[in-house]
């Protein structure tokens, strides 16, 4: 994904609300790759919380790799992992500039309220691990 010049705040500097635009993409993107984009008449994911660590500054111009990691179904949720890395000029992605998640929840738009996470969707998350003595 391309460093926009608008990215860039009065610091120089990709602005950090900025961070979570490009976190925003990934996950719009592995929704679209998974299908389970949001069916506003049915059900889909929203998020309920986000987070992101900044580790680095990013500057324009440049291109960054976004890692999305998905964590294992609860009921209703999953959570999501990002890893944003300053791509370098031999193209392969270099160092850590941000880290960041969200938790998603599968959602009935019309009743407003959680609903357990479709199968289909559960296939593709990781299974939970069971703690020792559980």
């Amino acid at each position: 994904m391309p460093i926009r010049w608008g990215d860039m705040d009065a610091m120089g500097h990709v602005n950090n609300t900025v961070y979570f635009r490009y976190i925003e993409q990934a996950r719009i993107s592995w929704f679209d790759l998974v299908a389970c984009t949001p069916d506003p008449a049915g059900e889909g994911p929203v998020i309920v919380n986000a987070h992101c660590s900044f580790l680095k500054q990013l500057k324009y111009p440049g291109e960054i790799e976004i890692r999305t990691f998905v964590g294992p179904p609860g009921r209703s949720s999953f959570e999501m992992f990002h890893q944003i890395r300053l791509v370098g000029a031999d193209g392969n992605p270099g160092d850590l500039h941000a880290e960041g998640g969200a938790k998603v929840v599968w959602v009935n738009f019309p009743a407003e309220k959680s609903v357990p996470l479709p199968s289909a969707i559960c296939k593709l998350l990781p299974p939970q691990k069971l703690l020792p003595g559980k």
